[in-house]
């Protein structure tokens, strides 16, 4: 039969035991079940994305249509896209000049400006002069500047005269040559009876200020090759 002392070291090594074992279970839980998951980054510092509040065009909105460059009324975008013979996302989405929102193909935000009420010419005529002395042996007399066509820039509030007479390549070259403009917007000019416009890419021409050609391609460094 064990003795008193044998039993009193058996129970506490028990005890022992017993210890050790709730302090490795104590560890286990603590550093496993119990565990909060890690924010994610965003949340920690403190962005928030919410898809619902993203702005978005809704296919039944209205905006400002231009076509050919004129402002034709409110459209849908899919109504717009249509007046305009292309495809829904062929159109180009942002402000206009006014600040609304717009729909139109590339760089055709900004509509031609009125044209010019009087010509340059009439209103800032040449000076004449008086008895003008006659050589007694007449030269030939090169062409005058008149030949060719009035060369005119407008300025975002009114015309400024480049040149009285002058070809339409040389006009092109005066007014945009190494200018290059960004999607949505436009410059225009005139040449004679023909509105000059220049938008990425390319100048263009029109006749009756409303529908517009390609003239010639801009390569990168906003110059005309092909002129």
């Amino acid at each position: 039969m064990a003795s008193p002392n044998d039993n009193r070291i058996i129970i506490a090594i028990g005890a022992g035991l017993v210890i050790i074992a709730a302090i490795v279970l104590a560890l286990v839980f603590s550093g496993g079940g119990d565990q909060t998951p890690e924010a994610p980054p965003a949340s920690r510092g403190g962005l928030t994305v919410d898809l619902a509040e993203a702005p978005s065009l809704e296919p039944t909105r209205e905006l400002r249509c231009f076509v050919d460059g004129q402002f034709v009324g409110m459209a849908t975008l899919a109504d717009c896209a249509q007046r305009n013979g292309l495809a829904t996302d062929a159109l180009d989405v942002g402000l206009d000049a006014t600040g609304a929102l717009a729909a139109a193909p590339t760089a055709a935000f900004a509509p031609p400006p009125e044209l010019p009420s009087v010509e340059i010419d009439e209103m800032e005529p040449a000076p004449i002069e008086e008895n003008p002395i006659r050589p007694s042996n007449p030269q030939p007399q090169a062409q005058p500047a008149s030949a060719g066509q009035q060369c005119l820039r407008h300025t975002g509030s009114d015309w400024r005269q480049i040149s009285s007479g002058m070809s339409l390549n040389a006009c092109v070259q005066a007014l945009y040559s190494g200018m290059c403009v960004r999607p949505g917007d436009a410059q225009y000019g005139r040449w004679g009876g023909s509105t000059l416009r220049l938008v990425p890419g390319r100048v263009e021409q029109s006749g009756d200020n409303v529908r517009f050609r390609t003239l010639a391609e801009q390569d990168r460094n906003c110059q005309f090759p092909s002129l």
